[in-house]
């Protein structure tokens, strides 16, 4: 009968852990997921089964690997919102896979994305002929973004500053240099990109920018 009780307590014990874990971690739907959530929550069903079994081990010794492994996600997630290159390692960069009806086979097999999963996610956007795509782009969760064409279909917009520094990537879309863009910024008497949360250029050659609380 101890034996029952002190498996029924450790159940709790995990679950309300595991609660506490997933509640701290943030608010992300499953198909967000990135691949860090998935290694933390692979690891964390590892540790809530042997805390249950190992009946003969202290529960909150084997409560530790959880608490150590929630605290890595909260300073990766941190980080990661500090700097755009630390996220871009971590959850990766969105691709574009169909432009103006054509497919990128290319970044598909950089990506590791057969014409199958292309194929299905097309259908899920109700898209039959991949001809009628203007923009398709997988995001960092694998989801796929869909554009049909239209009389005006949307522009690719590549921010230019993100979380106060520049993304040569933008620079590079618009045709645009270092200079001239610093010059932009002067006119709307911006002269530290660092309190910048993020900057992009829009349709019209309009400078759109979101400064940090």
């Amino acid at each position: 009968m101890l034996d029952i009780w002190t498996l029924v307590f450790r159940t709790f014990g995990v679950y309300v852990a595991i609660f506490i874990v997933f509640r701290l971690m943030g608010k992300r739907e499953i198909g967000e997921l990135s691949v860090m959530d998935l290694v933390v929550f692979i690891l964390l069903a590892e540790f809530a089964v042997f805390s249950v079994e190992k009946t003969d081990q202290s529960f909150l010794l084997l409560l530790t690997p959880m608490a150590v492994l929630l605290v890595a996600q909260l300073f990766s997630a941190y980080i990661s919102l500090k700097s755009p290159k630390v996220r871009a390692f971590l959850d990766g960069r969105p691709s574009i896979i169909i432009k103006n009806g054509n497919i990128d086979e290319r970044e598909m097999k950089r990506q590791r994305y057969n014409m199958d999963d292309l194929l299905v996610q097309l259908r899920e956007n109700g898209i039959i002929d991949f001809k009628q795509v203007e923009l398709a782009i997988l995001e960092t969760s694998g989801k796929l973004s869909v554009f049909e064409k239209k009389d005006n279909p949307p522009s690719i917009i590549e921010p230019i500053i993100i979380d106060g520094e520049l993304q040569t990537k933008g620079l590079e879309e618009l045709n645009m240099t270092e200079e001239r863009f610093y010059q932009l910024l002067e006119e709307r008497g911006v002269y530290d990109i660092k309190h910048i949360s993020i900057a992009q250029m829009g349709p019209d050659n309009q400078l759109f920018i979101d400064f940090k609380d």
